[in-house]
């Protein structure tokens, strides 16, 4: 028997099986090869069609049982793991009333930041752990403003998994975590957040029903059954947002404990027993995909939107025959740390919370036409981002998170070697790699639901550390470049509004 998971990115859709009896991966698919669109018709938006996320859904699928050759009888239940604050309205007949607004636009930020000012800045942090900012609920208020007619066809609201689960089912659901992200759900109280519900004037009736994150959320549609070549009545068990669920892959499930991710952004998530919150709010807090009012772990999560896609960037700008990622890696090897005094910030894709909601855009600082080329950018990139990093996970020490061992998967901005030893030696903090993924994770969880496992402790065990790092006895170079890194961020901040 197998248990398949997803993993609904921004970039691509990606499918994969594990062996219940073993847990090991069994395959992987993903949908498209490339990197899917994200519409910016205005400066700062960020948008997708929720009906292109189920279209590589199936073709993922599909893929997929084509690739293994596996009976869909076999499968016994659908975990989903999901980009995280995005906006899907639906009308009462489950269509979708405009594009998805997703996780880095922009629009809501003054939004959130008068919504915060006018409830009271602490009685946000302690109902709320965060700044409304530019979540989930200041990006409906948006819509509420400026797209009446939309706003007013919405029966519900969902987030991107809570589509995809609808897509399966039919069933419209959310979760705790879910409302979290979402910045609706007090933590004080422990139910959805009026204070943001009444302060933003909207009817309560517009969140779907709560569904415990790990629970049967939905059987397999006959319609969704042909769309994906899986069988009707298949369980849709677990959904979860993609940092909540990457640190579930990863056996992030207690106090103490700390998972990282760099993909299209980037993240550091560390667990604390206890409601948490930064009062300069750079950082967020969002209920654990274990959360309950008697097992409060709260995931206190740092993000960072210019990562990944920098680098992504910097390819498609400068990698002109093709080099793959690996190319660009042994060229980025050829310079030294500190690339030869080049220096790039990598705060291109929105604002971002961790500089006060800032949004100074990228800069490529100290190129010297006579001594920087094409490897100097790769590596000046890869270092920026984990800079970058590194500027963050300092303000998790201030908080009190304990940093002494990160783990990350096998699938992202870690498998370099340049970044990862960059971060482990300015943080003096060993970093493990584990072969898994999130949509690895998801389809484990979806097993929890199941009963097939005891715990999700015990579905999380046996991932492979596949590398690691340890910080060097010698990094002055690193620290040198770090230096004059952060003298550039301070004045790039200083100049923006």
């Amino acid at each position: 028997m197998y248990l398949l998971g997803y993993d609904i990115g921004s970039s691509s859709i990606k499918a994969a099986l594990t062996d219940l009896k073993t847990g090991q991966q069994i395959a992987i698919a993903q949908s498209p090869e490339m990197e899917m669109e994200i519409i910016a018709e205005q400066s700062n938006w960020a948008e997708q069609h929720p009906a292109i996320w189920w279209q590589h859904v199936c073709l993922a699928t599909k893929k997929l049982l084509l690739q293994t050759g596996i009976s869909p009888e076999m499968i016994r239940g659908i975990g989903i793991a999901y980009q995280m604050h995005g906006l899907v309205l639906i009308d009462k007949n489950q269509e979708v009333l405009r594009p998805a607004i997703i996780w880095c636009d922009s629009r809501a930020v003054n939004i959130g930041h008068e919504a915060f000012n006018n409830i009271g800045e602490e009685k946000c942090l302690q109902h709320l752990l965060n700044s409304p900012g530019n979540f989930t609920a200041s990006k409906l208020k948006w819509v509420k403003n400026n797209e009446p007619d939309i706003y007013e066809k919405t029966y519900k609201i969902l987030l991107p998994g809570d589509y995809i689960a609808m897509q399966f089912s039919g069933e419209i659901q959310t979760t705790i975590s879910g409302l979290s992200e979402g910045i609706l759900w007090d933590f004080q109280y422990n139910k959805p957040a009026d204070l943001i519900i009444n302060h933003y004037g909207f009817d309560p009736s517009v969140l779907p029903e709560i569904v415990p994150t790990f629970s049967l959320q939905g059987k397999l549609s006959k319609e969704a059954a042909r769309a994906t070549g899986l069988k009707a009545g298949t369980p849709i068990n677990y959904r979860a947002g993609d940092q909540p669920n990457n640190a579930l892959s990863l056996n992030v499930l207690e106090a103490g404990e700390v998972a990282a991710t760099g993909g299209t952004s980037g993240v550091v998530y560390g667990l604390e027993n206890r409601p948490l919150y930064d009062k300069q709010s750079r950082i967020n807090g969002f209920a654990h995909v274990n959360y309950s009012a008697d097992h409060p772990m709260v995931g206190v999560l740092l993000c960072i939107n210019g990562a990944g896609i920098q680098y992504r960037w910097i390819r498609e700008q400068m990698a002109k025959e093709q080099l793959s990622y690996t190319n660009m890696e042994q060229l980025a090897d050829s310079v030294t740390p500190g690339s030869d005094g080049l220096r790039i910030l990598p705060f291109g894709n929105g604002a971002e919370r961790m500089l006060g909601n800032k949004n100074p855009g990228s800069q490529i600082n100290n190129l010297q036409f006579n001594r920087h080329q094409r490897a100097h950018f790769f590596r000046a990139a890869l270092e920026g981002i984990a800079f970058s990093f590194v500027y963050g996970m300092n303000i998790l020490k201030e908080i009190g998170l304990d940093l002494q061992v990160i783990r990350v998967g096998n699938d992202n901005l870690f498998q370099s070697a340049i970044f990862s030893n960059t971060i482990s030696n300015l943080m003096n903090t060993r970093i493990e790699v584990l072969q898994t993924t999130g949509a690895i994770g998801a389809a484990k969880a979806a097993g929890v639901a199941n009963g097939d496992y005891s715990s999700a402790r015990e579905a999380m065990q046996g991932n492979q550390l596949v590398n690691f790092y340890e910080p060097l006895h010698t990094n002055e170079a690193y620290e040198e470049a770090y230096q004059n890194w952060l003298v550039d961020l301070k004045n790039l901040l200083k100049n923006t509004k």
